[in-house]
């Protein structure tokens, strides 16, 4: 019985930190060819629209996650230390789904933030997402950094993006 609640009790420790980066053969490249729908229903979002003068972070969640929630709360909240990252909240769930997840989080007030559907699955099929949250974080030359899936907080978010200008 305590080996079972010692086991417990390091299980849930080890959730309390951050994500570990993934180990992926993409890191370092270019982001493939791509074109997202904006809430809007009409605009057409492609690698070009990206900035280069910022880090770049790809947050690909489902609007029905739990996780997604939360880790879309804790990127509002510390928004202000995240201003130097542009965010693609990005789900491949239809609009119908996605912009009342959009509307309850105030998405639109935050000019650093855009949602987007990913209608082909592009971004989906080239990360191989399975889980989600999926994090990447993309240097200010559009080459992956790292990929993570499962919550990560703000702060160790901002030293990645740092770290990958």
């Amino acid at each position: 019985m305590k080996t079972l609640t010692l086991s417990f009790i390091i299980a849930s420790l080890v959730g309390c930190f951050g994500s570990e980066p993934q180990n992926t053969s993409l890191k370092g490249k270019p982001l493939p060819p791509f074109k997202l729908l904006l809430t809007d229903s009409i605009t057409l979002l492609s690698n070009a629209d990206l900035p280069s003068n910022k880090s770049i972070v790809f947050f690909y969640l489902s609007p029905f996650c739990p996780y997604c929630k939360a880790q879309t709360k804790e990127i509002i909240e510390d928004l202000e230390n995240l201003k130097n990252i542009q965010f693609y909240f990005i789900t491949n769930f239809p609009l119908n789904s996605f912009k009342p997840y959009c509307k309850d989080y105030q998405l639109e007030r935050y000019p650093n933030i855009i949602a987007a559907m990913d209608t082909a699955n592009t971004i989906a099929d080239y990360f191989e997402i399975t889980n989600v949250p999926f994090i990447a974080v993309f240097k200010k030359n559009k080459t992956l950094h790292n990929t993570y899936v499962g919550k990560i907080y703000s702060g160790q978010l901002k030293k990645i993006a740092e770290q990958s200008e």
